[in-house]
């Protein structure tokens, strides 16, 4: 299908972006050099031994102790820690991700309830897929090729726009769409069509709905919902988590039901609710692999 929507930077470039994308893909040269485990090590050491002095996770203490009001300051800290490890394995491994496609590392990943992936696809209707920024979320849009089926992405450009391309360029088997207005359109086209999409689920939008995560209200999207009521989509959650030794499980769950009171925005409500409780769920068992460092709930 052509009209594909074209990537697109928020702004201009400048003197600072050519310097940090010159610093970028020299990284990127010299991770390409190493083992896919020396990299990600190398990130998560980094990541974890700066990150936490930085402003930033201040955010993530003010979320934790919010989220978990019983957790003492020192296990808080150590979640921090595991934050930032997460993240900078995430950015090391980015590169290099090819790499479990096939080879020696695709024995990294371990894959679950691909039953749950068949039947949503059988249906014959677009199937939305929806995950968060948990553990290796890059995975997930791989996903597609590492099991054979096509499904669309959502995507937020990068700060950087001389990084755009490096951002769009992922291993898919679908288009990668931008957030926003156009990207909107281009993927209603697509479900009309029959295709697939997926959507990270997880962070902030303050033209969403409030709906409840950690015991208070968050701001949430809900192209999820509305996708789904409208094509009676099957919505099939996807949980990424981090293993020991640079290692990864990616779980397909079975698909969430999809409510048709008649009443859409209460439909839309409990799709949403049901959603943020699933995510609460996988954060609570591996709080260190989700990114805290965003302000996801308001003052």
């Amino acid at each position: 299908m052509s009209n594909e929507v074209k990537p697109v930077s928020y702004r201009s470039v400048t003197l600072v972006d050519y310097i940090g994308a010159g610093c970028a893909f020299v990284a990127i040269c010299i991770l390409k050099l190493l083992p896919f485990s020396w990299a990600s090590n190398v990130g998560g050491f980094l990541a974890s031994r700066l990150g936490p002095f930085l402003k930033k996770s201040n955010v993530a203490r003010k979320n934790l102790k919010a989220a978990f009001p019983e957790k003492s300051p020192a296990e808080i800290e150590a979640i921090v820690g595991e934050v930032w490890d997460t993240l900078g394995r995430a950015a090391f491994e980015f590169p290099i991700m090819d790499r479990l496609l096939e080879g020696k590392d695709r024995d990294r990943i371990d894959i679950e309830g691909v039953e749950h992936l068949h039947a949503a696809l059988a249906t014959g209707k677009p199937v939305l897929f929806f995950g968060a920024h948990l553990g290796s979320w890059e995975l997930i849009p791989m996903s597609t090729k590492l099991l054979n089926f096509k499904s669309n992405l959502f995507y937020r450009a990068p700060n950087n726009p001389l990084l755009l391309n490096l951002f769009t360029n992922r291993y898919i088997q679908g288009e990668v769409i931008p957030k926003g207005t156009p990207g909107a359109k281009r993927a209603m086209k697509l479900l009309k069509a029959g295709q697939n999409l997926g959507i990270l689920v997880d962070q902030k939008l303050n033209t969403g709905i409030p709906v409840p995560m950690f015991g208070r209200d968050a701001m949430t999207g809900t192209a999820l919902a509305e996708f789904a009521l409208r094509f009676e989509a099957p919505m099939v959650p996807i949980h990424c988590v981090r293993l020991p030794g640079a290692r990864f499980r990616l779980s397909f769950l079975p698909p969430l039901e999809v409510p048709q009171t008649g009443t859409r925005k209460d439909d839309i409500k409990t799709i949403m609710t049901t959603v943020n409780a699933l995510l609460e769920s996988w954060i609570r068992e591996t709080p260190g692999q989700w990114l805290w460092l965003h302000k996801r709930w308001p003052d």
